[in-house]
């Protein structure tokens, strides 16, 4: 009832290349000898352990990073905003001038 309609390939045009013979080769196959696992190195570098003192300086040095960005930040979008205040009133006095330059002729 519900069968698939598989598409028929065309047949091809233009050159039709030979199949190109597959000579058979031999396969050796070499097991080489397992090598041991390395043993593991103790690592050399000493750990970190922070000190209340260090804890409160990671915090303050954070806490700084945050302001600053947030400065600037906060700088850069109040000199967009500025800069785009300056050319909507430079845009209204250029029209004024225009508009009234138009009506005396």
């Amino acid at each position: 009832m519900l069968r698939p309609k598989i598409p028929t390939m065309p047949t091809p045009t233009g050159l039709i290349t030979p199949p190109a013979v597959v000579e058979p080769t031999t396969v050796l196959q070499h097991h080489p000898a397992p090598t041991p696992a390395p043993a593991p190195v103790a690592s050399s570098r000493p750990t970190v352990q922070l000190t209340p003192g260090a804890v409160l300086a990671l915090i303050g040095a954070g806490t700084a990073v945050v302001l600053v960005v947030g400065a600037v930040l906060v700088s850069m979008l109040l000199a967009v905003a500025v800069t785009g205040a300056s050319v909507a009133v430079c845009a209204v006095v250029l029209r004024s001038l225009l508009a009234s330059d138009a009506k005396r002729r």
